[in-house]
């Protein structure tokens, strides 16, 4: 998120195809992407300081959740038989969900208002959330599978293989995680794979073209995802 936000603050516009505003080109826009920025940023470093951890979990989520609502789900309603949506859409669920588990954590199971959002209702949720964007992501791989194979590191062999195999492991994270057929495992697999695509792919791609903006948001969006995963996963430490 801090890597996120700094991104923002130097080109003065919003993470591309992951958050694109509908106001880009219209007066009114630079100020969004700053204010973006600036609240990516502030969740960030909040995060890691324990004094702050709480609030800036809660921000993350609010700002994850308006992402989700206000930037991907109107094309997903708009353009519904258009797996791309549905893919944008599942890439920043998985984000939200590993914001929501933090958030949750950290407030406890609650009496109030929040009662169904913090603690571990609000942790049972979020993993659902996850799981059930997972195929958004999986799906892809096969819908566009031209484009996945593309991606994959050329020294790899049998390309569109390793294309299927990836989607299929999200799909399969999706339906161990619903039915708790070993989720813990289940999660924490999917993290380490996104975790490996995320180095393999953007990785090289930055060292080939250091000043290529795509490929450092793409690296930074890509982290983002593979990191609420893991984050999912690791709410399963105290299960058996």
């Amino acid at each position: 998120m801090i890597a996120l936000g700094v991104l923002g603050l130097i080109y003065g516009d919003v993470a591309l195809v992951w958050q694109h505003l509908p106001i880009e080109h219209m007066p009114g826009a630079r100020p969004v992407a700053y204010a973006f920025a600036l609240i990516e940023l502030a969740a960030g470093i909040g995060l890691l300081l324990p004094i702050t951890a709480r609030p800036a979990s809660a921000l993350l989520v609010a700002f994850m959740l308006v992402w989700v609502v206000l930037l991907k789900l109107p094309a997903v309603l708009v353009v519904p038989s258009m797996e791309a949506t549905w893919l944008g859409f599942g890439e920043i669920a998985v984000i939200l969900a590993g914001a929501w588990v933090l958030f949750a954590c950290l407030l406890g199971d609650r009496g109030d208002v929040l009662r169904h959002l913090a603690g571990r209702r609000g942790v049972r949720a979020a993993r659902v959330l996850f799981a059930l964007s997972l195929p958004m992501i999986g799906l892809s791989h096969f819908v566009y599978s031209e484009q996945t194979v593309a991606l994959v590191p050329a020294w790899l062999p049998y390309p569109l293989g390793w294309a299927y195999f990836t989607g299929a492991c999200s799909i399969a994270t999706c339906l161990a995680v619903l039915f708790g057929v070993l989720p813990q495992l289940a999660a924490r697999l999917e993290a380490a794979m996104l975790a490996i695509i995320t180095a393999l792919v953007w990785i090289p791609a930055i060292v080939a073209t250091p000043t290529d903006r795509t490929a450092w948001t793409a690296l930074v969006i890509s982290a983002a995802i593979a990191s609420g995963a893991w984050v999912v996963g690791d709410s399963y430490r105290s299960v058996p």
